[in-house]
């Protein structure tokens, strides 16, 4: 055989699962792109070569069903699945052609062709550099090349791209075809959900004929350039030094509204296209993404979830008993009681206990028992308590009542309006706002953190209390947070006050979910008089885990630990500052502390911190949430690349100059904001 065409395809790709299978004018892409490439002057066989993973099956049979050639190799190692292909067929020389370039035009790749069979070149193309559109990308390479490529090359880019090796200079006599005229700013290809819009409309707008040419496309993009620009801010050959994290995030963006279940682990809260986003291991503080790359975890550990590191052996131990012996059953968990047994133990001031697998929620109950304890409606609330209705409807009064929350920019869309003015705020330590909430109107509940980034002033939470007595109103601490962070158990035992009812979550399992809401009998028997249930609130888990955790804390005295590593880290966070002249604003518990800098340049500095610390291999932000995990060694390596970070910014400062420069890409979001 002289010329082998190899169309390499998959369908689990990380931006665009299935996009050589979408469908435009009735018919598969890929059966589309191989019909059209079938007019070939100069290729004796069409052959699609795929991973031999089972996402792949429909893929192979849908090939099958056309009548064209499949073979399935290497998932990962396509050089290796290029090479075991073409040696079944012996050509003299290979072509190669991606599945996701179905404008393809084959007068253009049977140029390359001929480019190769009248010279002695080794590899010819028509994209390096790139002058045609994007997706019209050809490759032709002897296989005496390829064979070359294949027995040496070492670095995984060049063997899951296949080509770069026969790239490198003086390995091979290499030639590049251009156009008359530079197009490649134009985008043709089929990576992402925009790219199929553009594609789609190509097609529709060329039917019935599906055998055009590219310059039949490039006219019609003269004609009609804006159904060309729902992709054009795509960046050329971007996937292929794009990690998988943010790959999968991009596809997730177009799956699950917001990309994830948490806004908190958004890479836009941290460094927009090129936070890891995923991971795929995690232990002690160290955690592995998608690409095999480790990083030591200098942020949030868990959001504030994992006090005692990734996989604590006795934690995961028990969570492992639990699953060999079973999760759940028709019958309760024995756990439960142990678990409520242990957290009134830690409270005595209550008697009974709800458990739940998220804070949120655990808000919820906490707010419905207490209503129906009172029979009142009314709430005062003081901090971020979730994102239920009953809370975000603070902000149908006014759309930044929770600005100083927390989180500023919630939008209460979907909240019931009727809510309207059913939730009250107030600040810290603002005992006259507070008093004039409950003597000006029937007050059900007090809702409040008992500390997040203000300290409560000499008799503020007594005088809350008092208030509470009085006016026969229940007061709920918010403990999901401060928990085991300070104390073993709530905060609000560091300063002898107590609540009807407390919420805890977070820390609680080290990582597995369990909440709980204790309260005072009398508070928490009005939980039978309403209906409050679900499943999953009765698997086994989450209470193994919290036993456990309870155990291993009790035994290290964690909060001690955490708190006096949060204590050193927020002392050298102000002396860097005040070294490099940075003003600066410590904040939180300091076992989940953070800084902001005063001033237009905060949000710069934040996403100057997690742009290079992640260089370094090192996950930061301007928060750090310590663990019992974290030691000496980690703390000084993450403030001698802080420290870096503090120089350089302050340097540019003092020059004049615009900090933005610094960055390689977006600046971080700072509030909520709708993801596209």
């Amino acid at each position: 055989m002289k010329v082998l065409m190899i169309v390499q395809a998959r369908l689990g790709s990380s931006r665009l699962a299935g996009k050589v299978l979408k469908e435009v004018v009735g018919q598969p892409l890929l059966k589309i792109m191989l019909s059209r490439l079938s007019k070939s002057k100069c290729a004796d066989q069409i052959v699609v070569a795929t991973g031999e993973e089972h996402e792949n099956a429909s893929l192979i049979e849908a090939v099958k069903s056309w009548g064209y050639s499949i073979y399935a190799g290497s998932q990962h190692d396509v050089l290796k699945r290029f090479y075991d292909c073409a040696e079944q067929y012996n050509p003299e020389y290979v072509v190669r052609l991606t599945g996701d370039c179905p404008l393809i035009d084959v007068t253009l790749v049977d140029e390359v062709i001929e480019s190769i069979l009248n010279s002695d070149f080794e590899y010819v193309c028509n994209n390096y550099p790139a002058t045609y559109p994007d997706g019209l990308d050809a490759e032709v390479f002897t296989f005496d090349a390829l064979k070359n490529a294949y027995l040496n090359a070492v670095d995984s880019y060049d063997r899951e791209h296949v080509t770069p090796y026969l790239r490198k200079p003086g390995f091979f006599k290499t030639h590049t075809l251009s156009a008359d005229k530079n197009h490649s700013d134009k985008r043709w290809t089929l990576d992402q959900i925009e790219d199929l819009e553009v594609i789609k409309f190509v097609f529709e707008a060329l039917a019935p004929d599906v055998h055009f040419g590219w310059k039949e496309v490039l006219e019609l993009q003269c004609e009609q350039p804006a159904k060309f620009e729902a992709n054009c801010e795509i960046q050329r050959n971007e996937g292929s030094t794009m990690s998988s994290g943010t790959k999968l995030w991009r596809r997730a963006k177009q799956l699950i509204p917001g990309g994830n279940m948490l806004l908190s682990k958004r890479p836009e809260m941290f460094l927009p296209d090129g936070w890891p986003t995923y991971f795929s291991e995690a232990s002690g503080i160290v955690v592995k993404d998608l690409d095999g790359n480790s990083f030591t975890d200098m942020a949030l550990m868990g959001v504030g979830t994992n006090t005692l590191g990734y996989g604590h052996p006795k934690v995961d131990e028990a969570v492992q008993r639990t699953v060999r012996q079973g999760n759940m059953s028709s019958l309760n968990c024995p756990e439960e009681v142990m678990l409520a047994e242990r957290m009134v133990a830690l409270h005595p001031w209550a008697d009974m206990v709800r458990f739940s697998r998220a804070g949120g929620e655990a808000n919820s109950i906490a707010i419905r028992i207490a209503r129906a304890a009172t029979g009142r409606d009314k709430i005062a609330v003081c901090g971020y308590h979730g994102w239920h209705d009953w809370y975000l409807s603070v902000n149908l009064s006014s759309d930044d009542s929770l600005d100083q929350h927390l989180l500023p920019g919630l939008d209460p869309k979907g909240v019931p309006k009727d809510l309207e003015g059913s939730v009250i705020t107030f600040m810290p330590n603002d005992i006259e706002r507070l008093r004039g909430i409950i003597e000006g109107d029937e007050i059900a509940v007090v809702k409040m953190e008992v500390k997040r980034n203000i300290e409560p002033e000499d008799g503020y939470l007594q005088a809350v209390r008092e208030l509470c007595d009085k006016h026969g109103v229940v007061l709920i601490f918010d403990e999901c947070t401060s928990g085991f962070r300070e104390t073993f158990g709530g905060l609000h035992l560091k300063y002898g006050v107590n609540p009807d009812m407390a919420v805890f979550g977070k820390a609680l399992g080290n990582g597995y979910p369990i909440t709980a809401v204790i309260g005072t009998r009398d508070v928490m028997d009005a939980a039978q008089s309403t209906f409050i249930s679900s499943t999953f609130w009765t698997e086994r888990i989450g209470p193994s885990a919290a036993l456990a955790t309870l155990e291993v804390m009790e035994q290290e005295q964690s909060w001690l630990q955490i708190t006096d590593y949060g204590c050193k880290v927020r002392d050298a966070w102000k002396h860097l500052a005040e070294r490099y002249k940075l003003d600066i604003e410590c904040f939180g518990l300091p076992a989940l502390g953070g800084f902001s800098l005063k001033g237009e340049q905060a949000v710069v500095l934040k996403t100057l911190i997690s742009q290079e610390l992640l260089k370094q291999g090192i996950l930061a932000s301007n928060a750090l949430y310590p663990s019992i995990a974290h030691t000496e060694d980690h703390l000084l390596s993450y403030l001698k690349h802080l420290e870096a970070v503090f120089s350089t910014f302050s340097s540019c400062i003092k020059q004049g100059d615009d900090p933005m420069g610094l960055l390689d890409g977006a600046l971080c979001h700072s509030t909520f904001k709708r993801l596209n």
